[in-house]
């Protein structure tokens, strides 16, 4: 599975470097604290893979990194997809180590 650390998304945040961000947490936790992406819950993401862009890399987050690596590995093995990289740590590291102010 593709990783992707907290540090090298937000380089690609800041170069402007095409991409796609989808938030699998569940919608509560999305109104408590974002960074932004698409939000698409886990439990629905199989049945919108058409949502799911294939013609740049796609990073996939939760709140710590579980929920997502299982959603990639999902896609990855059902859907074929070879996009695709789970957010290390999640949320819980963009708050850590990118901005302190969200309140996860």
């Amino acid at each position: 599975m593709n990783e992707i650390s907290v540090s090298q998304l937000k380089a690609m945040r800041d170069n402007n470097t095409p991409h796609q961000l989808i938030d699998v947490r569940e919608q509560h936790e999305v109104d408590a604290a974002t960074f932004g992406g698409e939000h698409i819950p886990m439990g629905d993401i199989m049945s919108n893979i058409d949502r799911i862009r294939t013609d740049v890399p796609v990073v996939i987050h939760c709140r710590s990194g579980a929920r997502s690596a299982a959603v990639v590995n999902a896609l990855q093995n059902n859907a074929g997809l070879t996009n695709l990289h789970n957010l290390t740590g999640g949320i819980m590291a963009w708050a850590r180590e990118i901005d302190p102010s969200l309140d996860v």
